[in-house]
């Protein structure tokens, strides 16, 4: 199949879960709504997406209320968890889940969440470096592989995972920068594009960085790190539904603090969809033509009004 026409998959994102009955209630309803998967993200500090449930246990219990539905992780933070322990974890869910885990996994960003728990925050390029590390461990022993390895950050002798994997569990990274951009093409099945995170800790508010000359160079970079290599391309959106896509994207941009003046530009923004359901499907298909991206993910409170785009484009 082309790269360019894969076809879509959705998501979504359990952000306002706060109990194993919403965790099992949205499960179920994203699955029956058609969405491909439900992940989850990892933060322990209240702000900037409200309490979240510990992810890994969480999908398990999403895991045994559902079928199909597949299950991720939107993003671990590297420096949470050694890879080795986490190789484990995500064997486990992935057994548990019937081959149904997708393992998610970005360098961290959040500063305070890092000094409210008396975490270092690292210089970027520490972070970052930790994390391709990571990934070639954990890329290693979910293949079943008995790993050694010898880096900067880590060091593996001759270790092998339990339960070994039925299969190549697959591994996705988010990325906004173009050292982690290119790292995602190199080591990653999946590439959420982002916006860069900056250095002192949070993430970029820049228009700029949702242009559509900035995507389609990401873009670029991920697949000249990925050399021939078939990388899927997902997005994080959030949708601004009406029945007149200019009012829609006016309102966007004053939302996002943008101004009036910016609402056609959010009309081309590659990570913006506004209007009724069609326009929104028809958007998706020009952007999965001209940038590749196939895999879209809404927050949890989108799901329901999301749900017509996905009939729409899995011919449901």
């Amino acid at each position: 199949m082309d790269e360019h026409r894969r076809s879509f998959r959705f998501g979504v994102v359990g952000e306002s879960i706060r109990s194993v009955d919403e965790l099992v209630t949205t499960a179920r309803r994203a699955e029956h709504l058609g969405y491909a998967t439900l992940t989850l993200r990892d933060h322990y500090v209240t702000e900037p997406f409200g309490d979240q449930l510990a992810p890994l246990i969480a999908l398990t219990a999403a895991a045994g209320a559902t079928s199909t539905l597949r299950l991720g992780t939107m993003v671990l933070s590297n420096d949470f968890r050694h890879p080795v322990m986490l190789a484990k974890e995500a064997a486990t869910l992935d057994h548990v889940s019937g081959g149904r885990f997708e393992l998610g996994l970005g360098a961290g960003w959040l500063r305070e969440e890092y000094e409210l728990a008396g975490m270092s925050f690292d210089a970027p390029g520490t972070r970052v470096g930790r994390l391709e590390e990571s990934l070639r461990v954990l890329g290693s022993l979910l293949a079943g592989v008995k790993t050694t390895f010898a880096g900067e950050h880590y060091r593996i002798d001759g270790l092998t995972v339990f339960p070994r994997p039925g299969r190549r569990l697959p591994l996705l990274v988010g990325a906004g920068s173009r050292r982690m951009l290119g790292i995602g093409g190199r080591l990653a099945d999946t590439v959420g594009i982002l916006p860069r995170a900056l250095p002192e800790g949070t993430i970029s508010e820049e228009i700029s960085e949702r242009l559509p000359d900035t995507i389609a160079r990401k873009v670029g970079w991920v697949r000249e790190a990925a050399a021939g290599r078939d990388v899927e391309l997902s997005m994080l959106v959030s949708p601004v539904f009406g029945p007149d896509p200019r009012a829609a994207a006016a309102r966007t941009a004053v939302l996002r603090g943008w101004g009036t003046s910016s609402a056609e530009l959010v009309l081309d923004m590659p990570s913006q969809f506004v209007g009724p359901p069609e326009h929104m499907a028809e958007q998706m298909t020009a952007r999965r033509e001209r940038y590749g991206f196939s895999y879209y993910l809404v927050s949890d409170t989108h799901m329901e009004l999301f749900a017509p785009v996905v009939d729409l484009l899995t011919g449901r």
